[in-house]
């Protein structure tokens, strides 16, 4: 059996219920609605998991790294997170941008040292207008970096 994890913050995390990790325990998201596709086809072939949690930062999810991935042992993990460390940076706790690229890169650098396939879902929108300054300011900053970081690990896997 394979086993698909999320992570993230709380569009992934969608109000899932943290004790039990039947149906309630994906959420009512993306986690859950991919998870219901896949099982049509896998017919019960694949575990899924979510530990995504409302207000994550990168750097939130990095200090879970042992407990909430690695120890789980996923053969394949997405991961979404961003807004948040976007949008705080406006009340004084976001986290810079230098950093969130060094807490992703690392995060697959040990998922992939212990066999964990990563995908990257980008961040999401800061406004509602995807034409919005800042929207078009995060995109610039992101799109290239998750290009060099997505071209490295296809090369090295």
């Amino acid at each position: 059996m394979k086993t698909f994890l999320f992570q993230g913050d709380s569009i992934t995390d969608a109000n899932r219920d943290d004790e039990n990790n039947d149906n309630f325990g994906l959420g009512c998201g993306y986690a859950f609605l991919l998870a219901a596709e896949a099982e049509k086809n896998s017919k019960g072939r694949i575990r899924f998991i979510n530990r995504g949690k409302s207000g994550d930062r990168i750097t939130d999810v990095y200090a879970r790294i042992k407990e909430d991935i690695i120890n789980l042992k996923p053969d394949y993990m997405s991961l979404l997170i961003g807004v948040n460390d976007v949008w705080h940076d406006k009340k004084g706790t976001g986290v810079p941008l230098k950093k969130y690229k060094e807490l992703v890169s690392d995060i697959f650098d040990r998922c992939s040292a212990a066999g964990i396939k990563v995908i990257v879902l980008t961040a999401t929108m800061i406004t509602e207008d995807p034409e919005a300054k800042e929207n078009k300011k995060l995109a610039r900053k992101l799109s290239k970096f998750f290009y060099k970081l997505g071209r490295f690990y296809c090369r090295s896997s």
